[in-house]
């Protein structure tokens, strides 16, 4: 169940949160989603009171739930369309999740550890996102049946641009990823594929768990 607040100091922080974050100048469409999705449902209720604090917070199977600013702008940069698809490589807990499922017409999401996939399912139910297709996989893979993807999001760091997200990305699709930069620091990146080209745009610079996938183990 959500958690209450009965004297509302927890939506206070929200709020307070939210006009922190606009100031960034995130966009009001990008705000009302996250207002719209209860970040305290996400979190292990022991951490309930930090829900709303603008920091990554430990979830189970040795994860993280992603910093609120982060969120913000990956989401941002990733244009999103009500009348797209987006493929969600790295499900976690699922808050990201269901703030795509209020901005796309479908979310196809992949998780490989099985108490997530199963705990993001349960609160996937509990929110009504009928617009959510989830399954457990090996996200370095993708989603090869429901190809392509208008936008692709990463919520895992990769050691590199996998070749299987570059093959299911849309013609003037957009994928949004934290990727190391010349100098090995980790930092969102925007790829974009037009007239089947590939362009790249660091941002900001960003810590995310790894990756963890059988393909690196093969070909390191």
């Amino acid at each position: 169940m959500i958690a209450k607040s009965p004297d509302g100091w927890l939506e206070q922080k929200k709020r307070r949160l939210l006009a922190k974050i606009e100031k960034d100048g995130i966009p009001a469409k990008i705000l009302a989603r996250m207002s719209d999705v209860p970040r305290e449902m996400f979190v292990p209720s022991s951490l309930t009171h930090a829900s709303w604090d603008d920091t990554a917070l430990p979830i189970d199977a040795g994860q993280s739930i992603s910093q609120p600013t982060v969120v913000a702008w990956m989401t941002t940069l990733l244009q999103p369309d009500a009348r797209m698809r987006v493929l969600e490589i790295g499900t976690g807990c699922g808050y990201q999740t269901a703030i795509l499922a209020k901005l796309f017409r479908r979310v196809y999401t992949i998780e490989r550890h099985r108490v997530l996939f199963e705990q993001a399912s349960k609160r996937f139910a509990e929110l009504r996102l009928r617009n959510v297709t989830a399954k457990r996989g090996d996200g370095a893979l993708g989603w090869r049946e429901n190809l392509p993807f208008p936008r692709i999001i990463v919520t895992a760091a990769a050691p590199h641009l996998l070749k299987a997200w570059v093959q299911q990305l849309a013609p003037d699709g957009i994928l949004i990823a934290p990727l190391p930069d010349a100098q090995g620091a980790l930092r969102i990146t925007r790829v974009s594929l037009h007239n089947g080209h590939l362009k790249s745009e660091a941002f900001m610079p960003v810590r995310f768990v790894p990756l963890i996938s059988p393909t690196f183990e093969k070909n390191p």
